[in-house]
């Protein structure tokens, strides 16, 4: 099974967006997620600052800036919008 991490900021407002789609493909899939701020750690800080939100699938880097429902199920193996 597969595993997506939104990686955000408190106050973004793509963020917001990223969520709502993550959460809504993760729930119709049956796929868990997680988000996680980035000012948690100054690694993570450091490396994605920029590029926020930032989704992972089984940690690596799939999306930034904005989350593409088709890429995101086409990831995780959904052909299906």
């Amino acid at each position: 099974m597969h595993r997506i991490t939104l990686l955000s900021r408190p106050g973004c407002h793509l963020c917001d967006d990223a969520r709502a789609i993550i959460s809504r493909v993760a729930a119709e899939l049956g796929m868990p997620w997680e988000e996680v701020d980035i000012d948690s750690s100054d690694e993570l800080r450091e490396k994605y600052w920029e590029m926020i939100p930032v989704t992972l699938v089984d940690g690596v880097q799939h999306d930034f800036w904005r989350v593409s429902e088709e890429r995101l199920r086409a990831a995780l193996g959904d052909r299906e919008p």
